[in-house]
């Protein structure tokens, strides 16, 4: 009996009970990351215009050169409008000549209308006077259109920047023959410059609820402004495209640089993430138990998006070989 009572006093330390895991937790806000996010782009010009002609003509001058900053309404191209001129002097001539025909017209029936009342000419003589300064009468109005149009050929033989803008090239010669439609001048819009960023579609939803954007490229890092996403995937890149704007100072168009912002949302470490029945998750400490929590939007090796409260305690240590539902010591 004493020998039975030794033997099991010897065993019993070599199969001692299963404990609780020993594990280590911390509150989410101890643990968590706000990842940088970041996508390639690129300044543009809101604006970006080739100035053509709407009238044939030579080219008579290009005042603008190459990287020139122009004000909006300055000139960038002038053309020989010496024929332009003499449809118009035609036009001021023929409307003239409409006016007088018509006031002869006027007078004449002002006239027939008193020999009428007199008995001096038939009724049928007055109608057709009056039908006659009808007609003189929209001849004259033909008259004013085609002064009107002479005058807006003229108008059209100097060229006007429609913005402030930067001249990007200049596409005609001087001497050269225009007709309606040739490109003289190639204009960027200075005056609103925006950012377009190629994002993966997975991000947009992170860059809505950023408060902080930066462009960084040329110049060093510019605040932005996010003003939309566009719903349409690229199908090629596999992208959206966002637009910003810069909140002061903007880079130059064709500046290329980064979209960089801070993710609002908060993501867990990636080592502290395991797989559970071909599922990504978490352990937290649920009153003593371990929890399995799944996160549906992680990757291996990447900080992973998590939805739990601020206070939630997630296992740091031990995680590794603890099952859902195991009581934590």
């Amino acid at each position: 009996m004493r020998l039975l009572a030794l033997l099991v006093a010897i065993a019993l330390p070599l199969h001692p009970a299963r404990a609780d895991p020993a594990v280590a937790t911390r509150t989410l806000a101890e643990v968590a990351l706000y990842p940088q996010r970041e996508a390639s782009a690129q300044a543009v010009a809101r604006n970006e215009s080739r100035i053509a002609a709407e009238i044939a003509a030579r080219i008579a001058e290009i005042p603008v050169e190459v990287g020139q900053t122009v004000a909006r309404g300055a000139v960038v191209a002038r053309l020989d409008c010496r024929d332009q001129a003499l449809a118009r002097e035609r036009a001021k001539a023929a409307l003239a000549a409409a006016r007088s025909r018509l006031a002869l017209a006027e007078q004449q029936l002002a006239r027939a209308r008193g020999l009428v009342a007199k008995g001096f000419i038939s009724r049928e003589a007055l109608d057709a006077r009056d039908s006659e300064v009808e007609v003189l009468r929209a001849d004259r109005a033909q008259a004013r259109v085609q002064l009107a149009t002479a005058e807006r050929a003229v108008g059209k033989c100097s060229l006007h920047a429609p913005f402030p803008a930067i001249v990007r090239g200049r596409l005609g010669q001087v001497g050269e023959l225009a007709v309606p439609g040739t490109p003289l001048v190639a204009l960027a819009d200075a005056s609103r410059i925006e950012v377009a960023a190629q994002l993966q579609p997975r991000d947009a939803d992170s860059l809505r609820a950023a408060s902080d954007i930066r462009f960084l490229g040329d110049g060093g890092p510019r605040a932005l402004k996010l003003l939309r996403i566009s719903p349409a995937i690229d199908p090629q890149a596999r992208t959206v495209e966002a637009r910003l704007a810069f909140a002061a100072e903007p880079a130059p168009p064709g500046a290329a640089g980064r979209v960089v912002w801070r993710d609002n949302a908060p993501h867990l470490p990636p080592e502290l993430v395991v797989r559970r029945g071909g599922r990504l998750g978490v352990f937290v400490d649920a009153g003593g138990v371990a929890r399995f929590h799944e996160l549906p939007g992680a990757q291996e090796g990447r900080p992973a998006p998590v939805s739990l409260p601020a206070d939630a305690r997630v296992v740091v240590e031990g995680q590794l070989t603890l099952r859902d539902g195991q009581r934590l010591r």
